[in-house]
């Protein structure tokens, strides 16, 4: 059954190409969306069912069947899939959120007219190459649907693109990721020198990369993490992510839940069998996750743009995840647990679901109000009653309330970082900065929720519940996030079964939990209760300061507060230095080039022309076709002969 596998992205790609290219009149309901929702809706079945074989112990990795691509001398390129328990989890995400926003697009998008039928082409090529990536079996055909996953983003953030704030952020989203892409493919390049393959089954064998040198491979595995810190919108790569909120909110709650953005995690995750064979690179997955985790959360705090805030919570979260992963390593190395592993994905899957059902309540909040300003909001929950309670459901999970999702997969990935802290103290400040921004989540979440469906309402518009076509997806979406955290209780658990996809690691010790086991490891850890103590008070502080009357909030605005508030306001200034640098340094560095371009080389090059070109015009005029001036010119090539044989060659000794 796994060989199957392939179908996955082919039925959205079928529907990618008959929307595409079928006459209007063909295209039916909202011009596509029937196509969408089946082409969506098979990849799903086909996914759950390779999920089920995987839940029963089936995988298909190293005897995949493949077929070759290109021959280059002794070089061969194969394709072929890779089902494991880390691709089950991914499919997982990638199907049930994929489904939801297309079914959800067909209210959503209504309004847009003939510019459907290019959403719905578009996001059915974006699923399709994110269920390619996932199931790749090497780093090429990963790299090529990476790229086309690049591809996808940029049509869709820049979908509005006669506005200017749009095809800005479209570019700007693609041009930052490449710089990523750049350091993902230099990294695969050293190991293809090294090693000669590319593949999965030969690198991740035993001594797979023992060719590579230490320095080189702690390069490349470095190399290839700096193709998930742009795609996952990590630090100093994080800024193109909050711009790209200038598409249709839809496609917001694709690249933030489903498909962009977790293949930046997923290249991490999937790197781990290289990566823990360098602990420098996995220390540096865990600085740079844990920076920007606290980062990105501190911003959230003053955003007034509801899905900016959003934007801002998915570059912390998946600072959460990268910062497990980092830690995860060094848990793996020093004592063989795949704790921090384990706890990153689980963090992935639950952001998922509480992630795109933020994104699409924010969506129908927008679509019933005409903005994205929370300040001229307010008091729409008796309006909105379902998509104020589901987006309530999504708040608590994110934030870690128990016992919703967010709340297991947080822990866990704390916990790993707390305990990585004994192999090396970094461990510790980057667990105090994991918790602070814990505790900023909350805060944030809530002062969003105070702000839309609280209090009165601050501006005079026509609030109405959103279709029934757009809350059930709502509906669904928060069901899983309120249950999706028992998954670590499910079966043997979800650690137990994710950790065998990294079966074959020398390090590895396997270990068994049950239910008790992991239940006790959660609540007779004294900083569960310090970390939850932390978010209610996040929880409650908003409330006191956004939601109960009295609070003067004007205070922010003076003193230290206000300074603080201002650099926030500004993103730190880390986007305004870009900007400076980009208009300043670089363009002037790229005015000296066009200087040199024009003035030397062209110089060069026009005065070589110039010079033939005038040499050539001095020699014909010597021919005119004149007799007398050839006879004079032959006599004169005579005479300066025999001057030369009898006066010069004599004096020269010859």
């Amino acid at each position: 059954m796994l060989e199957y596998a392939w179908l996955i992205p082919v039925f959205p790609f079928v529907a990618f190409i008959l929307i595409g290219l079928l006459p209007r009149r063909t295209l039916g309901w909202e011009d596509g969306a029937g196509y969408a929702i089946v082409g969506a809706g098979g990849a799903l079945i086909i996914s759950m069912l390779m999920i089920w074989e995987v839940i029963n112990g089936r995988t298909l990795t190293i005897d995949a069947p493949s077929t070759e691509w290109l021959v280059i001398g002794g070089f061969s390129i194969r394709f072929g899939i890779w089902i494991d328990q880390l691709t089950a989890v991914m499919l997982v995400v990638v199907s049930i959120v994929g489904t939801l926003v297309v079914i959800y697009s067909g209210g959503y998008m209504h309004e847009e007219a003939e510019r459907r039928r290019r959403y719905y082409a578009e996001i059915m090529l974006f699923i399709s190459v994110m269920y390619g990536l996932v199931i790749a079996n090497n780093y090429l055909e990963m790299f090529i649907f990476w790229e086309l996953v690049g591809l996808c983003s940029y049509l869709l953030i820049g979908f509005w693109y006669e506005k200017p704030s749009a095809a800005s952020a479209a570019k700007r989203a693609f041009i930052v990721t490449r710089v990523g892409d750049i350091m993902f493919m230099a990294g695969i390049i050293i190991l293809l020198k090294y090693v000669g393959a590319l593949d999965f089954a030969t690198l991740f064998a035993s001594g797979g990369v023992s060719a590579v040198p230490q320095d080189m491979l702690t390069l490349s595995t470095a190399l290839i993490f700096g193709g998930a810190i742009g795609k996952s919108a990590q630090f100093p790569l994080h800024e193109w992510l909050p711009d790209a909120m200038e598409g249709p909110t839809t496609v917001s709650a694709l690249i933030h839940a489903a498909t962009m953005v977790n293949a930046g995690v997923y290249l991490t995750a999937r790197t781990y069998p290289l990566l823990v064979q360098t602990p420098d690179s996995l220390l540096f997955v865990a600085v740079i996750g844990g920076i920007t985790a606290l980062l990105a959360a501190t911003v959230a705090l003053v955003a007034t743009d509801i899905k900016r805030v959003l934007a801002y919570s998915t570059v912390s979260q998946l600072g959460y995840m990268i910062l497990g992963l980092g830690a995860g390593g060094w848990l793996l190395i020093k004592s063989g647990s795949t704790a921090g592993y384990s706890a990153a994905l689980f963090h992935l899957m639950n952001h998922g679901f509480f992630k795109a059902l933020l994104f699409l309540c924010a969506g129908s909040v927008i679509h019933s109000v005409g903005t994205n300003n929370m300040r001229v909001m307010g008091g729409l929950r008796k309006k909105m009653p379902i998509t104020s309670i589901t987006m309530l459901i999504g708040a608590l999970a994110i934030a870690g309330i128990p016992p919703l999702s967010g709340f297991w997969s947080k822990d866990e990935v704390l916990s790993s970082v707390y305990h990585a802290g004994q192999f090396d103290s970094v461990f510790l400040l980057l667990w105090f900065m994991g918790v602070a921004t814990a505790f900023l989540t909350a805060f944030y979440m809530f002062r969003m929720w105070f702000m839309t469906f609280s209090g009165e309402p601050r501006s005079e518009y026509h609030a109405h519940e959103s279709p029934r076509i757009m809350t059930v997806p709502l509906m669904i979406l928060a069901g899983l996030a309120a249950v999706s955290g028992f998954v670590l209780f499910m079966g043997e658990g979800f650690k137990l079964f994710l950790e065998r996809s990294l079966e074959g690691l020398p390090m590895l010790v396997p270990e068994h939990e049950s239910f008790a086991d992991i239940a006790s490891n959660v609540f007779t850890d004294v900083f569960t209760y310090l970390v939850l103590g932390l978010v209610v008070a996040g929880v409650l502080i908003a409330y006191r300061i956004y939601h109960m009357p009295g609070f003067d909030r004007s205070v922010f605005a003076r003193g230290f507060s206000g300074r603080m508030q201002k650099v926030l306001e500004n993103r730190w200034y880390i986007s305004k230095f870009y900007d400076d640098f980009a208009l300043t340094v670089w363009y002037g560095f790229s005015l000296i080039a066009d200087k040199f371009d024009r003035y030397v080389i062209d110089g060069i090059v026009n005065g070589f022309a110039y010079l033939g070109a005038n040499l050539g015009g001095v020699i014909r005029k010597a021919q005119s076709g004149n007799v007398q001036r050839y006879a004079s010119l032959i006599v004169l090539g005579i005479v300066l002969l025999l001057i030369f044989v009898v006066y010069i060659l004599p004096w020269g000794g010859l």
